[in-house]
């Protein structure tokens, strides 16, 4: 991503959490409140696979969550430029980073599908000549994408609200303390909307089989 390697902060030279280990996120957060650059590439690597898994869930398609994930932390970087990044009061900046995610998701996938019908173009104009290995690996990913429509399908019948909270504690394994600091709302709230949520699910998908599509 051209904004994490074109970008060049202060070297990490005071690392948070315990001496001699990883610097935490609570520490990066603060220095990426003053645009380091460094501590940005540090949260993407440790948050970018969170991030990709999020966004393929919430948009069935592996291109625009690769796009997701570009979109998000771009976003990041540049409220961290303007002086805009409020202060982390969770443990880790996954659920942050995830409810930005979730922000980027529409307009992503609005340019997503633009984009596969131009290759579907493009491919129809070339014949159709792809390898077997590319065949293959394409035909995983579209099924990986119609399995995963399918439970977007059966969220889309509970309210938004309820969809978050599915989201980051049962998809993203987020803590119910970490989706309520980054939904700005109280624990008991995301206790209320996880309950609606299985309630309401359970009359249109196994909420076994969803969990386990969605660990």
């Amino acid at each position: 991503m051209s904004t994490l390697t074109a970008t060049r902060g202060d070297p990490v030279a005071q690392p948070g959490g315990e001496p001699g280990g990883e610097p935490d996120d609570r520490w990066l957060w603060s220095r990426l409140a003053e645009a380091d650059g460094t501590a940005l590439t540090a949260l993407y690597r440790r948050h970018c696979d969170a991030v990709h898994n999020f966004a393929f869930r919430r948009t069935a398609s592996w291109a625009a969550a690769e796009d997701v994930v570009q979109a998000t932390f771009t976003a990041v970087w540049r409220r961290a430029r303007t002086g805009s990044v409020d202060p982390l009061r969770a443990e880790t900046a996954r659920a942050v980073l995830l409810v930005m995610a979730g922000q980027e998701c529409a307009n992503v996938a609005r340019t997503a599908r633009r984009q596969r019908l131009l290759r579907g173009r493009i491919e129809a104009d070339a014949g159709g000549a792809v390898s077997a290995d590319h065949a293959a690996s394409t035909a995983a990913r579209v099924d990986d994408e119609r399995q995963m429509s399918e439970v977007r399908r059966a969220l889309q019948r509970i309210p938004a609200v309820q969809r978050e909270a599915i989201e980051l504690v049962v998809w993203s394994h987020c803590s119910l303390a970490e989706a309520a600091d980054a939904l700005g709302v109280s624990v008991g709230t995301v206790k209320s909307r996880l309950h609606r949520a299985r309630r309401s699910l359970t009359d249109v998908i196994e909420i076994d089989a969803l969990e386990e599509d969605l660990s």
